[in-house]
């Protein structure tokens, strides 16, 4: 099978596009080619002019979790960084000055909670307001295109989760911007450089690609698929693994019992697809750095894993052993439980008020809505 072919590596074919263009290009440090050069590199080897960097959470290098990111300049290219996570999260008008297109490039993961996607929607909406024709350069949902969990109650909207998303949404960042189009209503010259030799219903390692970190907590393609579901323990005082080799991949706390905790966990989690043991592990930043954790490892086994349900089962038992001691909190831009989950019946479920059966045949009927709604936004065959 051939290796997919991205979208930045195909703007030297695309001058009628670029070509004497003031460009302002949205990325950060998984703007890279399929050979890992960097976007502005890309860009200036293919004789484009970038006037303007917009940045996502992290910045253009990295920067810690919820970390507020100040606007600076390429230390290479003296080009303007505006930071849209740090005083705003949208682009101003007189941050849009100048630019003659605007150009997405950011590597997501495919989760409604993972910001990129929001810097996206809001970028879209000021280029509308601006008049500033927008192109996405497309890039693999590493999760392909399956469509679970539930859609986000508006009541509950942030910058976490907004605009009516499915969980696991299941479309590339170009897809996902036809939604966001048609969602907004944008009256908008929306365009698209898609990929070569991509199937929907890849998983990442199919697409031959080196392993694109997107995030500083995503260290893995093995990461990414624990982030489905783990990502509800950022609502918690259980590490989910920050700050160690493996986030979203270990869970724990100071207080567990680890021996305890794995028994009862091989007694409720049955998945061929999953592997398990105890863990102790010693954070050195994000919560109990510094601290030896005792709790549980998973190792994914294969790309069809799908965590969600695994991680549910792991927060309510610990939820039911250690209940004086489990505690839900903030963390960054997580405010409660409900920014993560969408709404209010993973509280229910971990509550008792709710079977697990039951919470998944709610999110099923509202996944394949979202399914129905964004098929003609696909791409892809």
């Amino acid at each position: 099978m051939d290796m997919v072919t991205l979208g930045i590596d195909r703007i030297g074919d695309f001058g009628s596009l670029l070509k004497g263009k003031k460009i302002g290009l949205i990325t950060n440090y998984s703007g890279v080619d399929s050979r890992l050069v960097d976007d502005m590199t890309a860009f200036t080897e293919a004789g484009y002019k970038v006037v303007k960097l917009y940045t996502p959470e992290h910045g253009l290098y990295g920067w810690m979790d919820g970390a507020k990111v100040e606007s600076s300049v390429h230390p290479v290219y003296g080009t303007p960084i505006i930071s849209l996570y740090g005083e705003r999260t949208k682009p101003t008008a007189e941050d849009l000055a100048g630019v003659d297109l605007l150009v997405y490039d950011i590597q997501d993961v495919g989760m409604r909670y993972y910001t990129y996607i929001y810097t996206l929607a809001n970028c879209l909406m000021a280029a509308a307001e601006s008049k500033v024709p927008f192109l996405v350069l497309d890039r693999p949902n590493p999760l392909g295109d399956l469509v679970s969990g539930n859609r986000m109650d508006p009541k509950y909207d942030c910058f976490v989760g907004a605009h009516r998303l499915a969980t696991r949404y299941g479309l590339t960042a170009a897809e996902l911007g036809y939604y966001f189009v048609h969602f907004f209503h944008l009256d908008l010259e929306y365009m698209v450089l898609p990929m070569l030799n991509y199937r929907k219903d890849m998983k990442w390692p199919q697409t031959g690609l080196w392993w694109n970190v997107p995030s500083p907590s995503i260290h893995t393609f093995q990461s990414t698929l624990c982030y489905v579901g783990g990502c509800f323990f950022e609502a918690t005082n259980i590490s989910e693994g920050r700050g160690t080799a493996e986030p979203f991949q270990m869970y724990g706390a100071p207080f567990i019992d680890m021996d305890k905790l794995i028994r009862e966990l091989r007694h409720r989690i049955s998945d061929p697809n999953l592997g398990m043991r105890s863990r102790a592990f010693v954070p050195f930043w994000s919560k109990h750095a510094g601290q030896t954790c005792f709790g549980v490892e998973f190792i994914p086994l294969n790309a069809e894993l799908n965590f969600m349900e695994p991680a549910l089962i792991t927060m309510k038992t610990m939820l039911e052993m250690y209940p004086d001691q489990f505690e839900f909190r903030s963390y960054a831009d997580v405010s409660r439980l409900t920014s993560l989950s969408g709404d209010l019946n993973t509280d229910r479920y971990l509550k008792g008020e709710l079977s697990l059966g039951e919470l998944m045949d709610d999110w099923r009927g509202q996944s394949e809505e979202f399914e129905k709604e964004t098929r003609e936004f696909r791409i892809y065959g």
